[in-house]
């Protein structure tokens, strides 16, 4: 299974991370390619609430897969499980207060049941193309959180 881990340290606390860590309205703003959300049922933001995002990846600019909010522990951990023709995928953040009033948030995204030719693109991809996206959005996240205090 294909997976990647990605950490940063916000200088705010868990809090203040977590406004923008558990509002996907609020991802399209620390996302470095266009990203966009909409909600399908449920009320926003909630455990079992449905969602559709479109989003950029290699060869679709206008990529769509829909999800699911899976878990919701304020404000500590944030989880959402989506789908597209090729396979599923879980997102899990995980947040946790430092010593100093600083966040440390832990971002992981796991491939599950990869279908077609991502079965084998994935593993090439991923380490090229997808790793430094989302370092940039944990950078940037970084960057909106400490600068919206």
């Amino acid at each position: 299974m294909t997976e990647g881990v990605f950490k940063v340290t916000i200088a705010a606390p868990p809090e203040a991370a977590w406004s923008w860590v558990a509002d996907l309205g609020k991802h399209p703003e620390w996302s470095p390619k266009a990203y966009r959300v909409e909600w399908l049922s449920g009320e926003p933001n909630r455990v079992g609430s449905r969602y559709r995002s479109v989003g950029w990846i290699p060869g679709d600019k206008d990529h769509e897969n829909e999800g699911e909010i899976t878990e919701r522990t304020e404000p500590t951990r944030f989880a959402l499980r989506s789908a597209d023709k090729g396979g599923s995928y879980e997102n899990t953040f995980d947040l946790a207060a430092g010593p100093d009033g600083t966040t440390e948030v832990t971002f992981r995204l796991r491939f599950i049941d990869m279908k077609g030719i991502n079965t084998i693109m994935l593993p090439i991809a991923f380490p090229i193309i997808g790793k430094p996206d989302i370092r940039k959005r944990m950078q940037l996240l970084k960057e909106k959180v400490e600068g919206s205090g």
